[in-house]
């Protein structure tokens, strides 16, 4: 189980990636962060601190729970009796930059249900996705706007990502498996 970002190492990202948005966009005024459940809404929460670090202004975060708008809903990766928790929003989407933000990126499948899922909010004037891995195997047209670490992997391997909030430390690990996907 070779780790192949460690806590320092995902704090360094998350700065840089907090940077290179503020860049971007000239500010962070019309910015909202919206988290994909489960592991997004952390990344999230943290990349806003780090936007009112660096700029002084909050940037409202917000939780998307893409469950029903998955297209593999009744196949392997979610089965028959899906857990649905809440998506949380408490904010306008129209006419702000929404930065998506999810751990990690592979088919695209999970990104192409996140934006279904946040159109039927609003309509925002753009919308920009963050990962912390992107680990290929697009079967979409999607590609972050903002990559932590590109992560050449085989189908055969998972990519864990591991949170303090959510798994009691920070770290990217790569594991041998025997199943075709884990993560859309």
């Amino acid at each position: 189980m070779p780790v192949v970002m460690d806590a320092d190492r995902m704090g360094r990202t998350l700065a840089r990636i907090a940077h290179e948005i503020i860049e971007r966009n000239r500010g962070v005024e019309r910015l909202a962060l919206v988290g994909v459940r489960t592991r997004g809404v952390p990344l999230a929460r943290r990349l806003a601190r780090q936007l009112r670090e660096i700029t002084g202004h909050d940037v409202p975060v917000g939780a998307l729970d893409i469950t029903l708008y998955r297209d593999d809903l009744m196949h392997h990766a979610v089965g028959p009796q899906p857990l649905v928790r809440s998506t949380d929003i408490p904010f306008s989407i129209d006419g702000r930059v929404i930065v998506l933000v999810d751990d990690v990126l592979f088919t695209g499948r999970t990104v192409r249900a996140a934006l279904d899922e946040l159109i039927d909010f609003g309509r925002p004037q753009a919308i920009q996705l963050v990962v912390i891995v992107d680990r290929g195997h697009r079967e979409l047209p999607i590609k972050a706007d903002y990559v932590g670490k590109n992560v050449p992997t085989s189908r055969a391997e998972v990519v864990a990502v591991r949170l303090e909030e959510t798994d009691g430390r920070d770290e990217v690990t790569i594991d041998k498996t025997t199943g075709e996907d884990e993560e859309a």
